[in-house]
């Protein structure tokens, strides 16, 4: 099945997300699949998130309403994992969007995958590792909101930028050691006799290895455009039978 065919269940953790940028979390879960069923939970009586109330019917997303019961506990996580569970059996989707930063999802996504189901993660910056690390893929909310403010600028004819393919800077990250090291040995997992491996099986494979890989994290839109800007890879475009296609390679290069 064609990625953009996948149906999605996208279930989102009001009291653990942000409602800031709604509507640029949805366009990126778009990049994934189609959304059909989309939920969002939450004591919809606490005026802490009545920021969310305002932009539902914008994004035809239907809120659950989930009482809390315990003063200081959250009371939509078992609401959400029931919910999940239900569409799970309902054999409706192919795969879903856990939108939330909270640890306590890990099982529940960890249960998904098991059932052969996809499942993408969409948090903040502060989201614990083990439910980063449970999912298919992981995206910080930051540089989805990042992304927003940049096209945002270009529409209105400001420039915060001057080199393509890149974020604004105060939301990016610095290349560690860490990261150039899991590109290195991830082009040498796939790698052909000539040290030359397919760009598209390597960002698969780092994804499969790293959830929370992604090029915006460092201030790059693509990854071709974070390699290229890496002395310690070699990059090169090859021609197609399609003039307007070239396929892109990358090696280590020989110190």
């Amino acid at each position: 099945m064609n990625s953009s065919e996948m149906r999605l269940a996208v279930l989102i953790d009001a009291e653990n997300v942000p409602y800031s940028n709604i509507k640029g979390v949805m366009e990126e879960i778009a990049k994934f699949g189609t959304p059909t069923i989309k939920r969002i939970y939450a004591d919809w009586t606490k005026p802490t998130i009545s920021g969310w109330k305002n932009v539902l019917l914008e994004n035809a997303i239907t809120p659950i309403q989930q009482y809390s019961y315990t003063s200081g506990k959250n009371s939509s996580d078992s609401a959400m994992i029931i919910d999940a569970m239900d569409v799970l059996y309902s054999g409706q989707v192919e795969g879903f969007c856990i939108i939330s930063s909270d640890s306590d999802f890990t099982r529940l996504v960890t249960r998904l995958r098991e059932s052969g189901k996809k499942v993408f993660g969409i948090g903040e910056r502060k989201t614990p590792s083990p439910f980063i690390s449970a999912c298919d893929k992981f995206t910080y909310i930051e540089i989805i909101s990042g992304a927003s403010q940049n096209d945002n600028a270009f529409e209105s004819g400001v420039k915060k930028d001057e080199t393509p393919g890149k974020e604004p800077r105060s939301n990016a990250v610095s290349i560690g050691k860490d990261i150039i090291n899991l590109i290195s040995v991830s082009i040498h997992d796939v790698e052909d006799e000539n040290g030359w491996a397919f760009l598209g099986d390597v960002g698969n494979l780092i994804i499969k290895k790293q959830p929370d890989f992604d090029p915006r994290n460092f201030g790059f839109y693509k990854l071709t455009h974070l390699i290229k800007k890496l002395k310690e890879f070699e990059i090169e475009e090859r021609d197609t039978n399609n003039s307007k296609i070239k396929h892109i390679y990358v090696r280590n290069r020989v110190k």
